[in-house]
């Protein structure tokens, strides 16, 4: 399973690559995202009778709230320029995909520009509902009861954190982000991140992460120069 949602996160990543010929010229922000302290423990997800579920997985798979490596790394942490930024910028056709998979969502954590397609797909013989719960009046509600069933939905407001959930499964969880510029990006499992392409300035950059918070700082970026950028969570 784990190897499953990097290929995802690959596949995304080269997706907003793609996307982003247009934007290539400019600054890049990189660096890391680390946890600092003793981690949340991790839990083992109980299938119960959805024997369906477990058949999906060659290991028992765990809760992704905080995925923290053995480094410190931290996952899924969405990492955006806040604010306006210079410049116009058109949204990918290329949807991003959530893939319910042995009854947890692949990936846990996707981010999207205003007007990119989302699919959520089932690719398990069992009935997923999946609930979007916007603050932006953008919530959605998708019945998925066959196998390979799609949904396809466009958010056209920037909105942080939208929570996912299955109503018929409790642990499955997830959150997606709209922004409206293509400057954001998603820690992978060894924590690292990449912004490229932004106009140079000054600029505000956040980490976001759904039960760890958030981080700001400030960055100058040069033409065809990259700024770092280091957040630290601790143990709160």
């Amino acid at each position: 399973m784990r190897r499953m949602h990097q290929h995802a996160v690959i596949m995304t990543v080269a997706a907003l690559a793609h996307a982003s010929v247009a934007w290539a010229a400019g600054g890049t922000v990189t660096g890391k995202v680390v946890f600092e302290g003793i981690p949340p423990s991790v839990k083992e997800i109980q299938f119960g009778a959805e024997k369906q579920c477990a058949l999906g997985h060659e290991h028992p798979p765990t809760y992704e709230d905080v995925v923290i490596n053995g480094n410190g790394a931290v996952r899924d942490v969405l990492v955006y320029v806040t604010g306006e930024v210079p410049g116009q910028y058109a949204a990918p056709t290329e949807p991003l995909i959530f893939q319910q998979h042995g009854c947890i969502f692949v990936p846990h954590v996707g981010a999207v520009m205003l007007g990119q397609p989302v699919e959520v797909r089932n690719d398990d013989s069992v009935l997923h509902n999946v609930r979007a719960q916007s603050k932006l009046g953008q919530s959605f509600n998708i019945a998925q009861p066959v196998q390979g069933m799609k949904t396809t939905k466009k958010l056209l407001k920037p909105e942080i954190g939208i929570p996912l959930k299955c109503d018929v499964h409790f642990w499955m969880t997830g959150y997606l982000h709209v922004l409206p510029h293509p400057f954001f990006a998603i820690t992978g499992p060894d924590g690292t991140f990449t912004i490229k392409g932004l106009p140079p300035g000054t600029y505000t950059i956040e980490a976001w992460h759904g039960k760890l918070g958030t981080q700001t700082q400030s960055v100058i970026v040069a033409e065809g120069q990259t700024a770092p950028a280091a957040f630290t969570f601790k143990t709160q």
